[in-house]
């Protein structure tokens, strides 16, 4: 069994589906998403659609991000300005303008997130964590809104690698922290949307239009050779 995270998806429907298709996932697999499924991009209505879908082909494991937290909150009738503002629009147009268009299935999707994911050798959050507290203790705004310019994280007391989002990193480059790895590679702003193996580090990457990256494609196949004579 493969376990895979992926970051930050924000709407691009077209990079999700060509990944998935790179990644060719199983029954067996087991993938994580780090969250912030909608807004900013173009379709997330057909983001919420595919992964919803997804969970009829393999073990997906959905993490609550920030933007979905103000998606539920307009739902739910709260002022819907700062949603809006930052990404909201595009989810809105997405459903032909209404709110009442976000289907049933959507809103139970999003209500079935969860906060955190823990393995036995890694943990997944959104946004941020705090190193000395369980995951069950995490307040809110660490896990869903912190970003790592405010501040970088000291390992975890579990020892576990940590796996999150939310923060962009620079030219879409993975971030590689030692104890934790960030996989926000800035998709809708025309960079990559990524998907590692948290147990032997192979990693996929599409564009914001769904077409792999080359070089990683050059990489996993001197990976797999590697791999043959072992």
């Amino acid at each position: 069994m493969r376990t895979i995270a992926i970051g930050d998806i924000h709407g691009c429907s077209k990079a999700l589906v060509g990944l998935l298709d790179e990644i060719a996932p199983t029954s067996s697999d087991q993938l994580v998403f780090l969250g912030d499924y909608v807004d900013r991009g173009p379709d997330s209505k057909g983001v919420l659609r595919t992964l919803i879908e997804l969970q009829q082909h393999c073990s997906p494991v959905f993490l609550l991000g920030n933007h979905e937290i103000m998606l539920r909150g307009a739902l739910r009738g709260l002022d819907p300005q700062l949603w809006l503002q930052i990404g909201g629009q595009q989810t809105l147009t997405s459903f032909g303008g209404r709110l009442e268009n976000v289907g049933a299935k959507e809103i139970a999707f999003l209500a079935r997130c969860k906060s955190y994911h823990e393995t036995e050798n890694q943990i997944f959050v959104h946004a941020n964590f705090l190193p000395d507290l369980a995951l069950e203790d995490q307040p809110e705004f660490n896990l869903y809104w912190e970003h790592l310019s405010e501040r970088v994280p000291l390992p975890h007391f579990s020892g576990k690698h940590v796996y999150l989002g939310h923060s962009p990193q620079p030219f879409g480059r993975i971030g590689q922290f030692g104890h934790f790895t960030c996989l926000d590679t800035a998709c809708v702003g025309g960079f990559w949307l990524t998907g590692m193996d948290v147990d032997t580090g192979e990693v996929w990457q599409v564009s914001k239009e769904g077409h792999p990256r080359e070089n990683w494609k050059q990489i996993k196949r001197l990976w797999r050779y590697i791999k043959s004579w072992s």
